[in-house]
């Protein structure tokens, strides 16, 4: 097997990914001339799912390039907003990012939730079935090939999040359409209908209802209705 030397330089976005001495500047890599470029630069720590192009001498590369000897390699994030072409836009949540999901359904947003912790393969299969982006903070996820379309959530404050995911895929925003606990469509509902549901000072407190669709679920302007209604506010403000 031969090896050979190239050069390669991250953006700074991506910096994160890779080791502290390759985050600024270009860096001489020591490829075999057998893998792929995606390979190589995954081989970096830099999920495929979280680059834009790569750029060989100036010009546009795919992931399967081979690189060569004495080839300079720019690895550039993806532009955004991000287009997801081939299905309309929606997401899968690992099971770590629960609040994440809710926000994004609070929102109106098509958002899949797995609760337990049901494995990768489980996860990336069900992206591939039902072409969901895949939202998660495990980079050994990101990079398993089965996976329709990922995206790595780069913050742990689900307000950062939040803004993060409406600024890279800028989906449409149809608060107050979807169920928070199970994702399904809500529609208006009578008193009468989910008083099963409502306790006495709700039901006597409140005359405006809706229901989920899919599960049931009552739901009413209550005493969160406030703090929920802010990051919608916050979210039309800046995305709308």
């Amino acid at each position: 097997m031969n090896t050979a030397e190239i050069r390669v330089e991250v953006a700074p976005g991506l910096a994160l990914f890779v080791p502290h001495a390759r985050r600024t500047g270009a860096h001489p890599l020591t490829v075999d001339g057998v893998s792929t470029l995606g390979h190589v630069i995954e081989s970096l720590g830099v999920p495929l799912t979280e680059v834009g192009a790569l750029v060989v001498d100036g010009r546009e590369v795919p992931a399967a390039h081979i690189p060569a000897a004495g080839e300079s390699v720019a690895v550039r994030a993806v532009r955004r907003p991000q287009e997801v072409p081939g299905a309309p836009l929606r997401f899968l949540l690992d099971v770590h990012l629960g609040t994440l999901a809710r926000r994004l359904r609070l929102l109106g947003v098509d958002t899949a939730y797995e609760s337990t912790d049901i494995g990768d393969p489980a996860l990336s299969a069900r992206s591939a079935a039902e072409k969901r982006v895949l939202l998660s903070r495990d980079r050994g996820l990101l990079r398993r090939r089965e996976l329709w379309a990922g995206a790595y959530v780069y913050s742990t404050s689900p307000d950062e999040q939040l803004h993060d995911t409406l600024e890279r895929f800028a989906p449409e925003l149809r608060p107050w359409t979807r169920c928070t606990a199970c994702n399904g469509l809500l529609r208006k509902a009578t008193k009468e209908e989910v008083a099963d549901q409502l306790k006495g000072g709700t039901q006597k407190s409140y005359d405006v209802f809706a229901q989920c669709a899919e599960c049931g679920r009552a739901y009413w302007k209550g005493a969160h209705h406030q703090q929920l209604e802010a990051i919608v506010e916050r979210a039309l403000a800046e995305f709308a």
